[in-house]
C-alpha cells in the first residue's frame, strides 16, 4: 500500500485530529438533540419517533457495505469520503424544511444514505495511515469523542437560547468543514486482488468474523440507540435542554482518555478480554438506568461511557481488520459497522420506541441491558476459540 502525501500540505497530526474533532462535532450538535426536537417541537409520538429514528440504521445495513465496495473498488476513499460530508451537510438542511410525518421519514433516509460512509471510510483511512506510520489510532480518534463533547454541550446552549431547529444549520455547516479537511487526508493506492463478490463470501467464511457481527449487533445496538434516547431519559429525570448537553459533555468527554491508553491496553491484555470488560461496563450502565436514578446520579455515572465506549471501538476496529483479508478490510469495516450502526442500532431504537409508548423510559435501558449481556456471552465463547486454537498450535 503506498500512501501519498502531498507537499506542503497541513501536517496530518494536525489534520487528523481536527477532522474528527470537527466531524464528530457536527454529530453531536444534532443526533442527541433530534428525538427531543422531534418529540417537542414536531408533536410525533413514541412509536413515530422510535420509527423515524430507526430509518437511518436500516438504510445503513444496505449503503454501508455498498460505499465501502465503492471505495474499494475505486481505490480512492477519500473523495468518496469528501462527496458524501457534502451529501450529509445538504440532507440535513433538507431534513429541516421538513414538517410533516412522511416527509420526516424521507428526510432522513436521505440523510442515512449520505452519513453511512462517513465512520467506516474516515477510520479505514486513518487505521491504513497509522499502521504505515506505527502511530496511535487511539490517540487520533479520541478528537471524535472530543469533538461530540462539546457539540452537545454547545447544541443545548443554542437550543436553549433560540431554538431546536438551530440544531441543523450548525450539523451542515460543521460537516462541510470537514469535507474541506477530508481533502486534505492522505490518498491511498492499494491494487485490488479479488472481485467484490468473492470478498464479501471469504468474509462470511471466517466464523470469527461473522460471530464477532452478532456481538456487535447486540452491544452495540444500545450504545447507538442510547445517543438517541439519552435525551429523553435526562429530560424525563428532570433535566433540561443544557442539562441534556452537560451529560452527553461528560459521557463523551469521559471516552478520550481511554481511547488514548487503548492501544497499550490492546497491547497487554489482548482484544477480546478488553472488548468483554467493555461490554461488561456498558451492560451494567444500562441496566443501572432502568431503575431511573436522580440525574446527579447519572452525571457522576457517565463515565462509564469512557470505559465502554471509549474501550470497545478501538479494540472492535482493530479486531475486524485483524481477522480480515487486506485487501477487502474497508468492506469488512462497512459490514461490521452495518450490523451495530445498521442492524443493531435500527432493532433497538425501533423497539425502543414501541417500549417508551406503552412503559417508560427506564424500560428501554433494561431492554438494552438484556441485549449487551447477551453479546457479553458471545464474546466469552470467542474467547475460549481463540484460547483452544493457540492451545493446538502450541
Amino acid at each position: 500500500m503506498e500512501i501519498i502525501i502531498r507537499r506542503g500540505a497541513t501536517p496530518l497530526n494536525i489534520i487528523f485530529p481536527l477532522f474528527y474533532f470537527f466531524t464528530f462535532f457536527g454529530f453531536g450538535s444534532l443526533f442527541p438533540l433530534l428525538s427531543v426536537y422531534l418529540k417537542n417541537e414536531v408533536g410525533l409520538s413514541g412509536t413515530q419517533i422510535g420509527t423515524v429514528m430507526s430509518i437511518s440504521p436500516i438504510v445503513m445495513i444496505f449503503v454501508q457495505p455498498l460505499w465501502g465496495m465503492i471505495s474499494d473498488y475505486t481505490r480512492k476513499p477519500v473523495p468518496v469520503l469528501a462527496t458524501a460530508l457534502v451529501g450529509t451537510a445538504v440532507s440535513g438542511l433538507v431534513y429541516a424544511s421538513m414538517q410533516q410525518y412522511a416527509w420526516i421519514v424521507a428526510a432522513a433516509a436521505l440523510l442515512s444514505f449520505m452519513q453511512s460512509a462517513i465512520v467506516p471510510l474516515s477510520d479505514s483511512i486513518t487505521l491504513s495511515y497509522v499502521q504505515k506510520t506505527k502511530g496511535n489510532y487511539g490517540s487520533v480518534r479520541l478528537w471524535g469523542a472530543i469533538g461530540f463533547a462539546v457539540s452537545v454541550l454547545v447544541g443545548g446552549w443554542l437550543s436553549e437560547t433560540f431554538s431546536l431547529s438551530i440544531i441543523f444549520p450548525v450539523f451542515s455547516f460543521v460537516l462541510l468543514f470537514s469535507a474541506t479537511l477530508a481533502w486534505k487526508l492522505p490518498r491511498e493506492s492499494q491494487p485490488m486482488r479479488v472481485e467484490m463478490k468473492q470478498g464479501i463470501k471469504q468474509l462470511f467464511h471466517i466464523p470469527a468474523f461473522v460471530l464477532f457481527l452478532v456481538v456487535t449487533f447486540l452491544v452495540f445496538g444500545p450504545i447507538y440507540a442510547n445517543n438517541f434516547y439519552f435525551g429523553v431519559f435526562v429530560k424525563e429525570i428532570g433535566g433540561t435542554l443544557t442539562g441534556v448537553g452537560l451529560a452527553f459533555l461528560l459521557a463523551a468527554g469521559s471516552e478520550a482518555p481511554f481511547m488514548r491508553v487503548a492501544d497499550s491496553l490492546l497491547r497487554r491484555y489482548g482484544m477480546l478480554p478488553i472488548l468483554a470488560f467493555a461490554a461488561t461496563i456498558s451492560g451494567f450502565r444500562w441496566l443501572f438506568y432502568y431503575f431511573e436514578p436522580s440525574l446527579w446520579l447519572v452525571y457522576a455515572t457517565t463515565v462509564a461511557q469512557g470505559f465502554s465506549v471509549g474501550l470497545f471501538i478501538p479494540a472492535a476496529l482493530q479486531y475486524v481488520r485483524d481477522i480480515s483479508p487486506s485487501e477487502v478490510r474497508v468492506t469488512a469495516v462497512s459490514l461490521y459497522s452495518a450490523v451495530g450502526n445498521g442492524v443493531g442500532s435500527w432493532f433497538c431504537t425501533f423497539i425502543g420506541g414501541y417500549i417508551l409508548e406503552h412503559s417508560h423510559i427506564g424500560t428501554v435501558y433494561l431492554f438494552f441491558s438484556m441485549l449487551t449481556f447477551g453479546g457479553l456471552a458471545i464474546l466469552l465463547v470467542l474467547m475460549m476459540i481463540h484460547r483452544k486454537k493457540a492451545y493446538n498450535r502450541t
